[in-house]
Formats: C-alpha cells, sequence, structure tokens
C-alpha cells in the first residue's frame, strides 16, 4: 500500500515514520536555563551523525505552536546538554520524566534521579545511566514551524567502570549496558539484549553474478 507524504496529514505521517523506523535509540537530555533551572527528557528522533568530529543529532518538537519544549529552549539558550543513554535499569524513570510537567518542575526529582556534575558542560548527568555524553550545541536546524533538529559535538563520554572491557582500546561491553529502544504506539520498547550477527563480507570472498554494469561514452 501506497502512503502519499503530501496528500495526508502530518499527524498520520507522524504514526507511519515511528511505527516502522523501530527501535530508535533514546537520548534522555539533561539540560538547564541561564538561571540554572535543570530539565530532564527523554526523545526517541535520535542518533549518532558523525565519528570525527563526533555530533549526535536529535529532532526536538514542540508542545504546540508557539510552545517549544522546555530542553530545545534551554539548548538554544546555554549552548549545552547532556546525553544520556537509557538501561533497562532506568526505564520506568526515564517514563516518569516523559510526562509534560509545568516548566517549574524538575524533572529529576519527580523520577527520584540524583545527578553528578559534568567536566565541560554545566548540566549534570544522570548518574544511574550507563553512559553519558556532554555536548555543545553546533546548530540547530529549523524543520518548518514545530520541529528542529540539534546538532551537538560530543566533548566528552562517561561510561561506567564495569562496562569498559578495555580503557586503553577503548572498547566497551555494550551487550551488558542492556539499553532499550522505541517502538511503535505510545508505550512499547525494545531491549536489546537479543542480538543477531550478520558477519560483513570481504569483497574477495564474493563472486559476482548477473550482468554487471556498463559505461557508455559520449563521444561527439
Amino acid at each position: 500500500m501506497l502512503f502519499d507524504f503530501g496528500g495526508i496529514p502530518p499527524r498520520e505521517g507522524y504514526k507511519l515514520l515511528v511505527s516502522t523506523v523501530t527501535p530508535r535509540p533514546i537520548a534522555w537530555i539533561t539540560s538547564q536555563n541561564a538561571q540554572g533551572q535543570l530539565n530532564a527528557a527523554p526523545f526517541s528522533f535520535f542518533n549518532v551523525f558523525a565519528g570525527d568530529p563526533p555530533v549526535v543529532g536529535i529532532g526536538i518538537g514542540s508542545h504546540g505552536p508557539g510552545r517549544a519544549k522546555d530542553t530545545r529552549l534551554n539548548i538554544r539558550e546555554t549552548k549545552e546538554f547532556v546525553v544520556n543513554l537509557v538501561s533497562e535499569e532506568v526505564a520506568q524513570a526515564m517514563n516518569i520524566t516523559a510526562i509534560e510537567f509545568e516548566p517549574e518542575v524538575d524533572e529529576l526529582v519527580q523520577a527520584d534521579l540524583e545527578t553528578v556534575p559534568c567536566v565541560h558542560v554545566k548540566p549534570p548527568r544522570i548518574a544511574l545511566s550507563p553512559v553519558s555524553m556532554e555536548c555543545a550545541l553546533m546548530q540547530i536546524v529549523e524543520l518548518g514551524p514545530h520541529n528542529g533538529l540539534v546538532l551537538g559535538r560530543v566533548l566528552a563520554m562517561h561510561v561506567r567502570d564495569d562496562l569498559v572491557l578495555d580503557p586503553a582500546k577503548h572498547y566497551i561491553d555494550t551487550p551488558n549496558l542492556k539499553l532499550i529502544g522505541r517502538m511503535h504506539g505510545t508505550g512499547w520498547y525494545a531491549r536489546t539484549s537479543d542480538r543477531l550477527l550478520i558477519e560483513r563480507i570481504p569483497r574477495t570472498n564474493w563472486k559476482l553474478r548477473g550482468k554487471q554494469k556498463t559505461t557508455v561514452s559520449n563521444r561527439s
């Protein structure tokens, strides 16, 4: 069945995207405004975009017309934020911070979460998160009237000691991070503990099949 995005309402297109692009990693962002008021909120339009420079991207929408989310306002104002990754251990606390509280409410207090100071940025990281990335704002790409793509440069990463296999080689015990990903609907998530190994195929091991591309020269 064809769904032509030019002929369906944006809300229906959103439903198609989040029902098919799964699972999505979760950026559990801690930020603060210029007055130092903290905010914590999860976003699943998130991924790593580059390695050099190290860049993460997060799509952050609005509550409605003219009502940008606190996270986006804070990042625009202070140009700093922290991406905390979400493990099974902290999934319920993450869900509490997803409640649309009033701006003056501290989500970290509501979720009974402790924080730890960062090295390069003012917002703290979440102590129970297995991985936290200190980020500096690079750019906010406006995506229409209600959405923005926040691009942040990773300045430092904190990984829980027991999840580092070899500090010198920067090897991480990825399976034991036990991260969760966002699925469809209003409350479905996926564990990353069910893994499938598919080895990369060396070019020398692959025998070409079928007809190959031909180059047509343009002679005058």
